[in-house]
């Protein structure tokens, strides 16, 4: 892994301060900056969770600088859990920052569970946003049909036995979408990808080195 230049903050957001925290790295001319979204607050999730941690690990590996922020109410950050809707604009509010510390460079939106129904939602619409990355997606639970309209490089991991976003569903719905986009099956793991973490780095990795639109892989 680069060498991280570690730096915890508070951002203005809409509700009150955003706890957060900036990876970068001594590269001078990254080719992007990623944000990295986490699962839901009322069940725990932080931006310290381990597979946010674990994605946000493989793209400072790639070079990028990578921000992870608490959604509203959550750890340090002020304001009341809003289910998803406030914390749209939490996001928009990480996206801000990243696009004014990194001016002109593309911006990459990644997020897990919660993170990423509320994520991508945003990382669709938002221009400066090129790519984007859903982890553990809880296809059974919310929509996500949104990401009809999403034309952008998509990269989905998810675990075979995820209980909170089946493989079937998980596959009608990527079956739907527009390309460019990859499925990425983890075999036999769970929601978080509990014995195989390391995968959700090397899904990310693989991603990067093959291209954006790879199709439905088993790993």
């Amino acid at each position: 892994m680069a060498d991280i230049f570690h730096r915890s903050f508070f951002l203005a957001g809409p509700a009150g301060r955003l706890e957060a925290m900036l990876w970068t790295s001594a590269a001078p001319d990254p080719a992007l900056a990623a944000v990295v979204c986490h699962p839901h607050p009322l069940f725990g999730g932080t931006m310290h969770n381990k597979v946010v941690y674990q994605a946000a690990k493989a793209l400072h590996g790639r070079g990028a600088p990578v921000l992870r922020f608490n959604f509203r109410g959550t750890g340090q950050s002020e304001g009341e859990h809003d289910k998803g809707r406030g914390e749209q604009d939490d996001v928009r509010t990480a996206l801000d920052y990243l696009a004014a510390e990194f001016p002109g460079k593309p911006l990459l939106l990644a997020g897990f569970s919660f993170g990423s129904w509320v994520g991508l939602r945003v990382g669709c619409e938002d221009a400066r946003v090129e790519k984007l990355i859903g982890l553990g997606l809880p296809v059974d639970n919310v929509d996500m049909s949104y990401l009809r309209a999403c034309a952008k490089p998509k990269l989905f991991i998810q675990g075979g036995n995820d209980q909170f976003g089946s493989r079937a569903n998980i596959e009608n719905l990527f079956a739907t979408l527009p390309e460019p986009k990859t499925l990425a099956i983890v075999d036999g793991v769970d929601h978080f990808f509990t014995g195989r973490l390391d995968q959700v780095g090397s899904a990310i990795d693989a991603w990067f080195d093959a291209g954006d639109a790879q199709g439905l892989r088993e790993i």
